[in-house]
């Protein structure tokens, strides 16, 4: 699939055109590029996402990564930084968009990011943590308050009984 082809699959389902989606883009082409990712059908592929902003729908219409198979994974420091695994043989990446220095308008930016060479907008690293084990299955149970499923590893023990998170109040004095 060429640049071309891979902005407008992109846009395509993001639903608009920004700055924020050239960067997944060009994030997904580094990776082909260093690594040699291809689509991932199931968990070939594992990319960790430091934001969960409109880059993020690029990895997941380009790479095959998505929260609901497990092989794309939010990991909140707002950075926007995105961390590539092939599962088979372990190897990382984590690709950081450096620091923007100059004043563009939302146009130019965009524009900049589709066509600079990659080692200018982007640094290269290695991750500073392992690759994430293989989705797991939950079993489900029932909130104790709520009545509502959840996944047991979201459970919470309250007055003697499994409750969700939302149902669960949390006991604190402030350390």
């Amino acid at each position: 699939m060429t640049g071309v082809e891979c902005w407008e699959k992109a846009v395509e389902f993001h639903g608009h055109e920004c700055p924020g989606l050239a960067i997944g883009v060009r994030v997904v082409e580094a990776a082909k590029k260093k690594m040699g990712i291809t689509f991932s059908k199931d968990e070939e592929v594992v990319c960790v996402t430091e934001n969960d902003a409109c880059g993020v729908d690029a990895i997941q219409v380009l790479t095959g990564c998505s929260f609901g198979k497990g092989n794309l994974i939010y990991r909140d420091t707002g950075k926007q930084a995105f961390t590539f695994f092939k599962r088979k043989t372990g190897e990382g990446l984590r690709i950081v968009l450096k620091t923007f220095k100059g004043n563009m308008d939302r146009e130019h930016r965009q524009e900049y990011l589709l066509r600079a060479n990659i080692e200018e907008i982007f640094d290269f690293k290695k991750p500073h943590f392992s690759l994430p084990h293989k989705a797991r299955i939950f079993t489900t149970q029932i909130c104790g308050k709520c009545e509502e499923g959840v996944s047991e590893h979201k459970v919470r023990i309250q007055d003697g009984k499994m409750v969700c998170l939302d149902c669960f109040q949390d006991y604190s004095r402030g350390w």
